[in-house]
């Protein structure tokens, strides 16, 4: 584990090739196979897709010889991190808002989230940053790093599984209301504790921003809870807080348009926010990495 967070942080994610991405396809076309317009046709396609990621990451976990077995498990945990691609988009995000290249900086955000970009101005496309590294440092970072610790490979990729799957088919439109609804929902449960321990070591982090714990600890409390997602709410409610921000507000994405509650006491994040979002997220990513190698240590002379 402790070697794969070491490769995510030289190398990123790979440029091609990516497992992730291979998986993405492999998915997408099983969904053009199974789709229908009904929740057991999505759950099945949630299994279907799921399943053989959890095998994959068992058969790797049963390989008999140590170092092999070392050397899978750490390319396992790199191709399912995406802390370092985080914070690399975070701060080319930054760039170009600091250059004034406004067109640049809103072609570059669907890198980010898949809010409509085209009429965003520098204080919009900086909070849909800050929130999409919020949100993200759980789903990229602290998630998969706990469900190594709590099941070894079979964790890392069966979660990256889910979370993917709610990427592709978890939305609230025509076509996946009801076939991405197993998929959402497992993302849900995946996630509820992940986002949790996201959340307070965000508020333990928040010095390092040059933010204030308690505030951090005080908005998490009073607004974690008013997201309209059970666990992205805790992630981004801390970040306000620890960076004295308000996040929340309205989101278009496509078609469609969210009106979000509000969370945080302080102005609307500043192009300079971004970087800082990014120091914290990078602190709460490191953090996370000792706590499972912990974990896992302890998992595995019991």
């Amino acid at each position: 584990m402790l070697a794969g967070v070491a490769i995510d942080a030289v190398f990123g994610d790979p440029r091609r090739g990516h497992p992730v991405a291979l998986f993405g396809r492999a998915a997408a076309a099983l969904e053009r196979r199974v789709y229908g317009d009904a929740r057991p046709a999505g759950a099945l396609y949630t299994a279907l897709c799921v399943a053989p990621a959890a095998l994959l990451g068992l058969a790797v976990s049963r390989t008999g010889h140590p170092v092999v077995r070392g050397i899978l498990s750490a390319v396992a945990t790199w191709s399912v991190l995406g802390g370092t691609t985080l914070g690399r988009e975070g701060v080319a995000m930054a760039e170009l808002l600091e250059a004034g290249d406004l067109a640049g900086a809103r072609g570059r955000l669907s890198h980010l989230c898949g809010r409509d970009p085209s009429l965003l101005d520098a204080s919009e496309l900086a909070r849909a940053t800050v929130e999409s590294i919020a949100e993200n440092t759980s789903d990229a970072v602290v998630a998969p790093l706990f469900w190594g610790a709590v099941a070894g490979v079979p964790g890392l990729l069966a979660y990256r599984a889910v979370n993917t799957l709610d990427a592709m088919v978890g939305h609230h439109n025509a076509r996946y209301e009801r076939f991405g609804w197993a998929s959402a929902r497992l993302d849900d449960v995946a996630n509820f504790v992940p986002a949790r321990i996201t959340g307070v070591l965000t508020v333990l982090g928040a010095p390092l921003s040059g933010g204030s714990a308690r505030r951090a600890a005080a908005v998490l409390r009073r607004d974690g809870h008013r997201h309209p997602s059970p666990n992205a709410g805790r992630c981004e409610s801390a970040f306000a807080g620890a960076l004295d921000v308000t996040l929340g507000g309205t989101n278009v994405y496509g078609h469609r348009v969210e009106h979000r509650p509000e969370m945080g006491d302080g102005p609307r994040p500043s192009i300079g926010d971004i970087r800082r979002s990014v120091r914290l997220a990078r602190a709460v990513g490191l953090a996370a990495a000792g706590l499972a190698v912990l974990a896992a240590l302890r998992r595995a002379r019991r």
